[in-house]
């Protein structure tokens, strides 16, 4: 799914919006959900008790997240930043808008990594994706022929595959959406 083909939807707080890209089993009793962001002011983070969250600057100078009073700088070069849902979070930018990644996981484990490009990644968890920020090509253990992925875009496997590739930049989302102990 291409970002740009996913309507945006505002932000209560008119800070930005967001496209969904991904609501796991579905939009209204997500387990898993994945989004790009444009952010435009600086403001809070809307809060998800019971939620983990990933985030990753795409786009843009980047931003300074403030979670639970320590200041992180996150840029579009930076890993993804990991923090809880429930957490007091607000976010400053760092010289104008940014576009954002976020991966949150309500009561199941996972990630949000690079993708390392070339480079096979096997997932630790029940499902995978991909979100290409360039185009590129993509193999998946047990597949032979590769899978062309359009730049900002988000390919999502139900079942993960043993190992997969990617020839590009983006970044590899996993949850295990059985339950967590």
């Amino acid at each position: 799914m291409r970002t740009a083909d996913v309507p945006a939807q505002p932000w209560r707080n008119g800070g930005g919006v967001t496209r969904e890209l991904l609501a796991r089993p579905d939009r209204d009793h997500w387990r898993v959900r994945v989004s790009v962001a444009d952010v435009a002011v600086d403001g809070p983070f809307s809060t998800f008790a019971g939620v983990a969250r990933w985030f990753a600057v795409l786009d843009g100078a980047g931003v300074v997240l403030t979670i639970d009073g320590v200041e992180h700088r996150c840029t579009a070069g930076d890993d993804a930043i990991p923090f809880a849902g429930n957490a007091d979070t607000r976010c400053r930018l760092i010289d104008g808008a940014t576009r954002d990644l976020n991966l949150m996981l309500r009561g199941v484990r996972g990630e949000l990594r690079r993708v390392v490009a070339g480079a096979a990644w096997r997932p630790r968890a029940r499902e995978c994706g991909l979100y290409a920020t360039v185009a590129g090509s993509c193999r998946s253990a047990g597949r032979v022929e590769a899978e062309a992925m359009p730049a900002q875009a988000l390919r999502w496997w139900p079942a993960a595959p043993d190992a997969i590739a990617f020839d590009g930049a983006g970044w590899w989302l996993s949850a295990d959406t059985a339950p967590a102990p």
